[in-house]
């Protein structure tokens, strides 16, 4: 990975965030642990980490609720400086009183959107929330999909954006009677998008498919994954061209308008699609896996996807893994500090217990996280 850049954070700031009325942190290390008791605040640092790059944070949460109850006026700012092999850069985002939309801001000039923070700073997270992920719905599958493809094609999330839109705009004309030259017309952006989207998807898939099966050479203690990327839609337009595949779905869309109209929605297409994962050893779906063999398979999925993003992005993500260590025994503990210490990644982890970091490679960070403050307790 010689020709991959090294970005890391070394210098983190909260205004106003969460339970945070202010907090500022020196980040010295390549793994640091946030340890603290349930409600302390831990997973509010790594939510605020989330907000510097593109999308809408490890909650999802509306911006709104982000604000310090504690404060009198409405508003919040992470910022943070990213050192990149040498070379700092400031880079910060948060909302002001009154205002719809975050800012974004790179060495002081204001961003069109968050898009641009991607050209620094890549992230990946792993959260309880995603305990589910294999036996959930499967647009749970797809945002955690367009979130590993984001990190390898910065243009991906506007384009999914662009599709739903489109989608969305479809409807109401089949609702509201619109003429057939307009359905026309919006349909053919439909297509458009959404073929672009798939593609996108189904190279995620691939690349990633790859990358797991050379994880299966390092013997690391995480079952490994197989994937596929299904659906009706995948299944109709395998092995045709991009251009093929875009007039297929444009035929699709003009045929299914009766049958749309009287659903309410589009029932063909690549909003419907889901990533279908199997325990590799065992030949079965992961959602029949145990619960500790589904965490661990996650693990495996994204310890594979760091290492692909940074060879394909020539950029090191940053982690962020929230209560990751509980789950796992002390050799399982060990094995995963290793694996991220050899990636060369930043990564942010939090826990109840600063036992479960004692096999933390040196040189690490241990904050502890009381009453709104960040102690730190080894280095």
């Amino acid at each position: 990975m010689a020709d991959v850049r090294v970005a890391r954070l070394n210098r983190l700031s909260l205004t106003n965030f969460r339970n945070y009325a202010s907090l500022d942190l020196d980040l010295a290390a390549q793994l640091v642990a946030f340890v603290g008791a349930n409600g302390a605040g831990k997973t509010n640092i790594l939510e605020a980490v989330s907000y510097l790059t593109a999308g809408r944070g490890l909650r999802r949460a509306s911006l709104t609720d982000i604000t310090c109850k504690h404060v009198q006026e409405g508003g919040w700012s992470v910022a943070s400086k990213v050192d990149q092999d040498g070379l700092d850069v400031s880079i910060g985002t948060g909302l002001k009183q009154n205002e719809a939309g975050r800012r974004v801001r790179i060495d002081g000039v204001d961003q069109r959107t968050s898009d641009s923070l991607l050209d620094y700073v890549r992230i990946l997270w792993l959260i309880p929330a995603m305990d589910g992920l294999f036996t959930g719905p499967g647009s749970d599958r797809r945002r955690f999909l367009d979130r590993l493809t984001l990190s390898l094609n910065p243009g991906h999330g506007r384009q999914v954006s662009s599709f739903e839109k489109a989608l969305r705009q479809r409807n109401r004309l089949l609702e509201q009677g619109g003429s057939a030259s307009y359905l026309t017309a919006v349909e053919q952006q439909v297509a458009e998008l959404g073929t672009s989207v798939a593609l996108s998807r189904r190279e995620t898939v691939s690349l990633l498919q790859g990358t797991l099966s050379e994880q299966a050479e390092l013997g690391l203690p995480f079952p490994i994954a197989s994937l596929e990327l299904t659906g009706d839609f995948e299944a109709e337009t395998e092995g045709l061209s991009a251009s093929d595949q875009e007039d297929h779905f444009r035929k699709l869309l003009e045929d299914g308008r009766p049958r749309d109209r009287a659903a309410g929605r589009t029932l063909t297409g690549p909003h419907l699609s889901d990533l279908h994962v199997r325990h590799t050893a065992k030949g079965m779906p992961a959602s029949q896996s145990s619960t500790g063999e589904q965490k661990a398979l996650l693990i495996g999925l994204i310890l594979a996807h760091a290492d692909l993003s940074a060879s394909v992005s020539g950029l090191t993500p940053i982690l962020l893994l929230d209560e990751v260590a509980a789950h796992l025994d002390p050799n399982r503990r060990e094995a995963l500090f290793a694996r991220l210490d050899a990636l060369g990644c930043q990564v942010f982890m939090t826990g109840t217990d600063e036992s479960l970091f004692e096999s933390l490679p040196s040189p690490s960070q241990i904050f502890a996280i009381e009453d709104g403050k960040a102690r730190l307790l080894s280095v």
